[in-house]
């Protein structure tokens, strides 16, 4: 009866990452803002980005990525990302959200992991 119970949360929530093991990026949306706003990523390595609203509809959009999706308030958004390029690369919220929306923005930062060749400090 538990994993029936397990199971159904875990379909009500979107399911589970395709990976267990996949790094897991939660961003909080409100009217005008990202928290956080940077989202650092490394080259080649999946993450998923859960996204969850706290007051109406947003969207991110990550255009040089590909990157769409709906974010809902009381519900939790997943996006898969497996960064092909190094760079810096802006979000933003693509569902008009009142004034000030076209401040609500951020940017995903990719470098190069360590084992392609990266410095591996912080």
């Amino acid at each position: 009866m538990r994993l029936a119970a397990l199971l159904i949360a875990l379909l009500a929530a979107g399911g589970p990452p395709e990976n267990p093991g996949e790094r897991v990026v939660h961003v909080v949306a409100r009217k005008f803002a990202y928290s956080p706003d940077v989202i650092q990523l490394q080259l080649g390595v999946p993450a998923i980005i859960e996204l969850t609203s706290l007051d109406r509809d947003h969207g991110f959009s990550v255009p040089e990525l590909g990157l769409r999706i709906d974010v809902e308030p009381g519900k939790t958004a997943r996006v898969r990302v497996v960064p092909g390029k190094v760079g810096t690369f802006e979000f933003h919220c693509d569902v008009f959200c009142g004034s000030g929306h076209e401040e609500m923005a951020g940017r995903i930062v990719v470098s190069a992991s360590a084992a392609m060749g990266g410095s591996g400090g912080r």
